[in-house]
């Protein structure tokens, strides 16, 4: 196997190029890691490559662009000995074969020049250390020296090198070894995950950005619970996520016990992840009963309770995505909206479903009701098949219902049909309480279906109310 050619993996006439480059400047070359691998479980290929020259990478970068059509620019990388060039549908890296050594309060190695077998060495794992030779006298020839193509043929993740030494040199490779069992399908050696959990407080010198993105390929999985449970197993979930597995255990008082919901969570983020590829959004499910491990009471005679999870999870959010570098913007506020609203559209499929109780939570969820509606009917996890069906089709009432009452009072991004100028104008005043005292009033007049949502029924409204405060007409 170890001499096997794969010259139809190198069709790409990108190859072809780096292969008379490689020539010119009397160097070897090849490429390696993902690109092989996936060629080789016959995945897409992803557009990034990489390629690692016996020599100057950057010099060969330079070479290479020479030779394109266009002459891309090489962007160079001093520091770390590497260059990239973008193309219209690729970005190809090129590294010097190289060895590396770590000092321990670093991610950062000291490099020296070596092999390919060196650089094969410092890989994270075997089935990311295989190489297809560029070179013109084996073009296409696969280099294999540990066994990454048997561990392939096996689905499992071993390191190439002791993997103790591997994690504690780069921390941030254990959450990819999780990330590649989630994406791949593929089991981690029990060598190897054992090393995880011995090296699992080294993740806390890995930058939050970097955990952040193994965290969204984890949740962008098929199914994110086989990450996530490795993350927890591993001992690395409490480290990075400490609100999650906070949830986890059963408590039982008296003979009434709560449910496990950090397993009920991870039922949720399977759940979602059949019906959307919103990352925020399951993000949202990840998070959405957070707020449960801080409020939990036993209270006699109701048993277990979590009053206001909902509004302590959203307030969660915001520190949590501050502590993990997630980004402070739209996102994180759709998150909180989501974990706040979480079990309102629960609450209504439980009981009579009023067009008043639609109304405010279409306008509390905006445009963002169907991905709330997505959220809930995820979180029905229950075992009993006539609950599952019953639970479902509330849900179905509950769609029914806001698309009904959205059709005739038009509430979503809901825009008062009094303005607070016409009611200054109307009543001769300045800017004051009262005109926010008449605009919340014509508010919640249209929410409870006391005016319907036009501008007569409002200003007749703002009138009467106008006059309750002592205002009168100019």
């Amino acid at each position: 196997m170890k001499n096997q050619n794969y010259k139809e993996a190198l069709n790409l006439p990108i190859f072809k190029t780096i292969s008379e480059a490689t020539d010119e400047l009397a160097l070897d070359s090849y490429v390696i890691g993902g690109f092989v691998r996936d060629y080789l479980l016959q995945r897409n290929i992803p557009k990034d490559i990489d390629v690692v020259a016996i020599g100057s990478g950057i010099d060969l970068a330079k070479q290479v662009a020479a030779k394109l059509p266009g002459k891309p620019t090489v962007q160079v990388f001093k520091n770390f000995g590497t260059a990239m060039i973008k193309t219209a549908d690729l970005e190809i890296e090129f590294v010097g074969a190289r060895k590396e050594s770590y000092d321990r309060g670093s991610r950062k190695p000291a490099v020296e020049n070596g092999t390919l077998e060196d650089d094969q060495l410092r890989r994270d794992f075997t089935v990311n250390a295989m190489a297809f030779s560029l070179n013109k006298r084996n073009f296409g020839e696969l280099l294999d020296p540990f066994s990454g193509i048997a561990d392939l043929e096996a689905s499992i993740l071993r390191t190439p090198t002791n993997p103790d030494i591997t994690f504690s040199d780069d921390p941030l490779r254990m959450m990819r070894a999780i990330r590649f069992a989630a994406q791949l399908h593929f089991v981690i050696d029990t060598e190897a995950f054992q090393a995880i959990k011995r090296n699992c407080e080294r993740i806390r010198i890995v930058s939050k950005e970097r955990i952040v993105d193994e965290l969204n390929k984890i949740l962008l999985t098929e199914k994110p619970s086989v990450g996530f449970l490795l993350l927890y197993q591993s001992g690395l979930l409490p480290i990075i996520l400490p609100e999650l597995t906070a949830l986890q255990g059963i408590e039982e008082i008296e003979g009434q016990r709560h449910k496990d919901n950090f397993y009920h969570t991870l039922e949720v983020v399977d759940n979602i992840a059949q019906n959307t590829d919103d990352l925020w959004l399951r993000w949202a499910a990840l998070l959405h009963d957070i707020g449960k491990a801080p409020t939990k009471k036993f209270q006699e005679p109701v048993g277990w309770t979590f009053h206001g999870h909902e509004f302590v999870g959203s307030k969660m959010v915001y520190k949590l995505f501050k502590r993990m570098c997630l980004p402070l913007n739209e996102k994180m506020k759709f998150v909180q909206k989501m974990v706040l609203l979480s079990s309102r559209p629960i609450v209504l499929s439980q009981d009579i479903v009023t067009d008043s109780a639609v109304r405010r939570l279409i306008f509390d969820a905006g445009e963002d009701i169907e991905s709330l509606m997505i959220l809930c009917e995820a979180d029905i996890t229950t075992k009993n098949p006539n609950r599952f069906k019953k639970y479902h089709q509330n849900f179905k009432a509950v769609r029914l219902k806001i698309e009904e009452v959205e059709t005739r009072d038009h509430v979503r991004n809901f825009q008062p049909p009094v303005s607070g100028e016409l009611i200054m104008e109307t009543f001769g005043i300045s800017p004051s309480k009262e005109i926010g005292i008449i605009k919340d009033a014509i508010k919640e007049a249209i929410l409870e279906g006391i005016i319907p949502n036009e501008y007569e029924a409002a200003f007749q409204y703002m009138l009467e109310k106008g006059h309750e405060l002592g205002l009168k007409k100019s």
